[in-house]
């Protein structure tokens, strides 16, 4: 099951992608069809996770509605505005204003690791724990987003994540119970200044800037991705591929980190958590490679999708 976010009419909508890449409108199958009337979390994203299970199977009842009906019957919904196509609406991200700053993981891949060192001339150390970073709210952009090449930065980078997506509230997580937390998973492109990183001697400004957490296009239930540690991931800038990474090649695994990061720390529904990124960004490259306006940078993640933002100008 796919869930996004969508805007129509200059209205924001919770939506099941389909067959055909058409969208279920939710609470409109809900309200007209399945006279289930308007609960409050099929309003937004954020409070369809908060509502969890009875949330997840009115949203398999629609799935199941809609695919039941025949060709002609799906013309009908397409008209009363129950189904819409992909291509007719505007994908949002998924959460388009998080509750809290997004978790994200630095160092989290061996190779990644290997080729900031050689670049930096720096011994090559691996992390004993996750180091954990944050982008605020106001990174937040999704599919088809522009990404703003600040003027603060003429060496902007890219580099392509899977993100994990709390489903409950919980402290001190054990591992072994990890995953009973997780709503699901989608892609985070955490684009990068890297001057500002390296001037400030952290990494929460140089990653921060306004654009700079596109995220999307949708977000996949974990029932859909049973094994989110076997999953191929991809950055193409400008179609080249420079990143080709999976998740197994994590140094710290999704159990893990979410034992780590919820110690005395209570994590909550929505919470995104990003989990590193792979070896090919540009800095590590020889020489250097840097995005411009006009770019355009997509994430592929295997059992996911791609997710796609183009470089603008300030």
């Amino acid at each position: 099951m796919r869930l996004v976010t969508f805007s129509r009419k200059n209205q924001q909508r919770l939506g099941l992608i389909g067959p055909q890449d058409q969208i279920t409108d939710l609470a409109e199958v809900n309200r007209r069809y399945l006279k289930g009337g308007n609960p409050p979390f099929l309003a937004t994203m954020q409070a369809f996770i908060e509502a969890g299970a009875k949330a997840l199977a009115v949203a398999r009842k629609a799935e199941k509605y809609v695919a039941g009906k025949s060709p002609e019957e799906q013309k009908k919904l397409t008209a009363a505005g129950a189904l819409v196509k992909l291509s007719q609406v505007k994908l949002l991200s998924p959460i388009p204003a998080p509750k809290k700053n997004c978790v994200m993981l630095g160092i989290n891949y061996r190779e990644h690791v290997d080729e900031g060192a050689r670049a930096r001339e720096l011994e090559i150390k691996y992390p004993d724990y996750p180091v954990f970073f944050t982008k605020p709210a106001t990174s937040v952009i999704g599919h088809l987003g522009k990404v703003i090449k600040h003027r603060a930065t003429d060496k902007l980078d890219w580099e392509v994540e899977l993100a994990v997506v709390m489903g409950k509230k919980g402290k001190d997580i054990p591992k072994e119970k990890a995953y009973d937390y997780v709503f699901g998973y989608t892609i985070c492109l955490d684009m990068t200044a890297r001057e500002l990183q390296r001037q400030h001697g952290q990494w929460f400004k140089g990653k921060s800037l306004d654009t700079f957490c596109p995220i999307g296009p949708w977000i996949v239930d974990k029932s859909a991705l049973p094994d989110p540690q076997q999953l191929r991931l991809i950055c193409r800038v400008n179609g080249e591929v420079m990143q080709d990474g999976n998740t197994r090649d994590m140094i710290f695994d999704i159990p893990t980190t979410i034992e780590s990061l919820s110690k005395g720390m209570t994590l909550e529904p929505g919470d995104i958590i990003s989990t590193g990124t792979p070896s090919g960004v540009g800095f590590a490259r020889t020489p250097p490679v840097f995005l411009k306006p006009g770019d355009k940078v997509e994430g592929d993640i295997e059992g996911i999708g791609i997710l796609e933002v183009t470089v603008a100008e300030p």
